[in-house]
């Protein structure tokens, strides 16, 4: 029978302690990339998603004022992103969008003058972000306006024309009208989509002297900062006067004649609108 003799060594030890260490190493760089650096750069990309969606927004207003001059039926179509995937390895969040057209039978805003009462329609985006502030676009009366919870603002402004005469201002507003299509003006997701739109109408309204306009609307705010930056010499002078009213419960945008009367015409130009493919159905 063979004795075996034991020998003690120290190197064994110190390789499983070395590979314990770098295992915790690793650990903590992933860590760190994961608490630290991956949401930064998840913020980011959610970010620059959102700008993205105010280029696409901005090239769709474009689309619609040209088919509003142009005046014939050709459709185009305008893609816009509705969110952004996750990231492969990481635990991350999806960014998710809903895209809706606001037609006259689903929307709550409107133009109240004497003599008029006009729908404000809109396409509205509304961004549902898991690491930036959510935001909402909509091409609501022809102007673009971004909404998030700090506030909102007219990123494009819309098609008003001023003319200050000596007795009047004269209000031109080629406003646009979207005819959405049952069943193709809503979508929501993370991908890409189209919406595709096309002339349809145009109707003159004759001009004329009113007492007041208000703009019944969820974005008070845009509307009457836009109003009193495209009128600034006819407020600061008192031509015309632009509020929210009613005071401490404001309802709607009010433009009321100041030393001197309001003239306002109208033209609403009829615009088909649809989310994805297919023919646009008036």
């Amino acid at each position: 029978m063979k004795n075996k003799k034991l020998i003690k060594r120290k190197d064994a030890v110190a390789g499983v302690i070395e590979a314990l260490l770098l295992v915790a190493l690793v650990s903590i760089i992933i860590s760190t990339i994961q608490l630290v650096y991956i949401p930064q750069m998840m913020e980011q990309r959610e970010s620059d998603h959102m700008d993205d969606v105010e280029n696409q927004f901005s090239y769709l207003k474009s689309v619609i004022d040209l088919q509003s001059m142009v005046k014939e039926d050709v459709p185009i179509s305008s893609p816009i992103i509705l969110g952004s995937r996750e990231l492969p390895y990481f635990v991350t969040a999806r960014a998710f969008g809903q895209l809706d057209i606001i037609d006259k039978d689903r929307t709550d805003a409107y133009i109240l003058t004497d003599s008029l009462n006009v729908s404000l329609t809109s396409i509205k985006y509304k961004a549902h972000n898991s690491y930036f502030t959510d935001q909402t676009y909509a091409l609501e009366g022809g102007c673009v306006i971004v909404k998030q919870p700090d506030g909102e603002t007219v990123k494009i402004e819309a098609g008003i024309t001023i003319k200050n005469e000596s007795t009047e201002i004269k209000i031109y507003y080629n406003l646009p009208v979207i005819d959405g299509v049952s069943g193709k003006n809503s979508t929501c997701g993370y991908k890409n989509c189209f919406i595709r739109t096309n002339y349809s109408d145009q109707n003159p309204i004759p001009g004329g002297p009113t007492t007041f306009i208000k703009i019944y609307t969820d974005y008070l705010d845009a509307w009457n900062v836009s109003f009193n930056k495209l009128l600034e010499e006819e407020v600061e002078n008192g031509y015309i006067i632009i509020e929210k009213r009613p005071i401490g419960s404001e309802k709607y945008v009010s433009i009321t004649p100041g030393i001197k009367s309001i003239y306002l015409e109208l033209t609403l130009t009829y615009i088909g609108a649809q989310i994805g493919p297919g023919t646009v159905i008036i």
